[in-house]
């Protein structure tokens, strides 16, 4: 009889554990970061996937009105709990044009996608060439916006005057990234052995981590620079410029004139031999 009262005591004290851990590792309001086919992919405390938009390069939401329908905005009025892989540090509050807020991460605001029906669905995932599904580590993002050189002036794809969008790749916090038209595929021909111009054209040193879907992941590779390490992508070496100041600025496309620094786009040609 004692044995089968230890044994249901033991029991009641089991359920009691499981029932305060149940409680511990509820899901609150906050972010986290998911395995998909895609990868690691940010994702609200119920699983639904976030994205970013590339219009928003500049830190601002450039989704508005029926924008909305279809991408309606991640918040959060405080900051969130976070997987354990994430830093605080990254996420913001930005206030959008109507004067409501929304959560940002490195600077991107955050989405959900109206036609994922369920947490782990990805169906936003490069809709319209403009909208990707928020990684913790992008190493390279795409901006779609007007250029604006360092003259002023705006320019359109090919380095003329005019308006109009233009789809490019940035850094993983939305910072132009460019190339040298006298580069050779996997030669720097600009960086002096010293670094003493770096600072006007600094090279991108980075471990590739996250890129978005729609590139491939073999175009990207690196060379040496003296002591340190570029990234490349189709054999382009690339490169900050020095006078953009801010997140999505373009000044580099007119740098000393235009089309000696150009943009980098995913389907730029393979560097020459």
């Amino acid at each position: 009889m004692k044995r089968l009262v230890y044994t249901f005591t033991a029991a009641l004290l089991l359920a009691g554990l499981l029932s305060c851990e149940d409680k511990e590792t509820a899901p609150d309001p906050g972010v986290l970061v998911s395995q998909t086919t895609l990868g690691n992919v940010l994702t609200d405390e119920s699983g639904r996937t976030l994205y970013f938009f590339a219009n928003d390069t500049d830190g601002n939401s450039a989704c508005t009105g029926n924008c909305l329908t279809n991408w309606p905005v991640f918040y959060r009025e405080t900051m969130p709990n976070l997987a354990t892989s994430l830093n605080a540090a990254d996420f913001s509050t930005i206030t959008r044009a109507d004067g409501t807020k929304q959560t940002a991460f490195r600077g991107w605001p955050l989405y959900y996608y109206a036609k994922d029906s369920k947490a782990g669905d990805l169906t936003g995932e490069n809709v319209g060439n403009i909208w990707f599904v928020a990684k913790p580590d992008y190493s390279i993002m795409f901006a779609n916006r007007q250029l604006v050189g360092h003259d002023g002036k705006n320019y359109t794809s090919d380095y003329k005057e005019g308006t109009g969008s233009t789809v490019f790749l940035t850094d993983g916090r939305g910072n132009t990234l460019y190339g040298f038209a006298r580069d050779k595929r996997n030669k720097n021909n600009y960086t002096r052995a010293d670094f003493s111009n770096n600072a006007i054209w600094p090279i991108y040193e980075v471990t590739l981590k996250d890129i978005p879907s729609t590139l491939d992941r073999t175009q990207f590779g690196t060379i040496p620079v003296g002591n340190r390490t570029q990234l490349t992508y189709k054999g382009w070496p690339l490169y900050y410029f020095g006078q953009d100041t801010k997140r999505g600025d373009t000044k580099g496309v007119s740098f000393p004139s235009p089309g000696i620094w150009p943009i980098i786009q995913k389907d730029t040609p393979v560097a020459p031999e």
